[in-house]
C-alpha cells in the first residue's frame, strides 16, 4: 500500500504542471466537447507509457535520442498550431458567439476525429511525456523490487484522477463562461501556455 501511494503522489507531482496536454483536457472539459474519450485517450496513453517504463523499456529511450528530437519538433509544431487558434478565437471572440448561440456549449457540433487526434497528438509528441514515464518513473519504479508494479498502478490512477477531475470539472467553470468575454480570456491564457510550451520545446537542448 505505501509502495502504491508512492506511485500515485510521484505520477500527480509530474502531471499537474500546467502544459498543453492539461490546457486542451480542461478546454474540452469546459466546452463539454467529448470529455470521455478525451480523458480516455490521455489515461490510457499513460498507462501504456508507464507500463512500459516500469517495465524497463526506458533505457531504450536514451539509446535513441533521435525518437525524441524527432517527437520534440513534430510536438512543437502541432502545439504551436494549436496556440495559433487560441490566439484567433481569443481575438476575434469566436468561441463567444458560439457559446451565445448554443446554451453552454454541450460541443456545439465539433467533430470527434479532430478532437481525438488532438488529444493522440499533444500526449504523443511530447517528448517529455517519455522522459516523464518511461525514464524517470520507470527508473524509480525499479528501486521497488518487485513491488515496482504496484508503484506503476498508484501513478496509472494518479493520471486517470487527473484527467478525469480537468476534464469533467472543467464544466464547473461554465456559468463564469456565460459572462461576456470570458471565452476570450480563456483562450488568451490557452494560446499562451500553447506557445510558451512550443517554444521551450524548440529551444530545448
Amino acid at each position: 500500500m505505501l509502495t502504491f501511494l508512492a506511485g500515485l503522489g510521484f505520477g500527480l507531482s509530474l502531471i499537474v504542471a500546467i502544459g498543453a496536454q492539461n490546457a486542451f483536457v480542461l478546454r474540452q472539459g469546459v466546452r463539454r466537447g467529448h470529455v470521455g474519450v478525451v480523458v480516455a485517450i490521455c489515461a490510457v496513453s499513460d498507462a501504456v507509457l508507464i507500463a512500459a517504463g516500469v517495465g524497463g523499456l526506458g533505457s531504450l529511450v536514451q539509446r535513441a535520442p533521435a525518437v525524441v528530437e524527432v517527437a520534440r519538433w513534430l510536438g512543437a509544431a502541432v502545439v504551436l498550431g494549436y496556440g495559433v487558434l487560441a490566439a484567433r478565437r481569443a481575438w476575434k471572440g469566436e468561441e463567444q458567439l458560439v457559446a451565445a448561440t448554443s446554451a453552454v456549449v454541450p460541443d456545439a457540433g465539433r467533430r470527434l476525429r479532430p478532437v481525438a487526434l488532438t488529444a493522440v497528438a499533444l500526449t504523443w509528441l511530447n517528448p517529455h511525456v517519455y522522459l516523464d514515464t518511461l525514464v524517470l518513473l520507470g527508473s524509480i519504479s525499479s528501486t521497488y523490487g518487485d513491488a515496482r508494479w504496484w508503484f506503476g498502478a498508484g501513478a496509472v490512477l494518479a493520471s486517470l484522477l487527473w484527467f478525469s477531475g480537468i476534464g469533467y470539472g472543467g464544466r464547473l467553470l461554465a456559468p463564469l463562461l456565460e459572462r461576456p468575454g470570458a471565452w476570450r480570456v480563456l483562450d488568451g491564457v490557452i494560446a499562451v501556455i500553447m506557445l510558451a510550451v512550443a517554444v521551450s520545446l524548440v529551444t530545448a537542448a
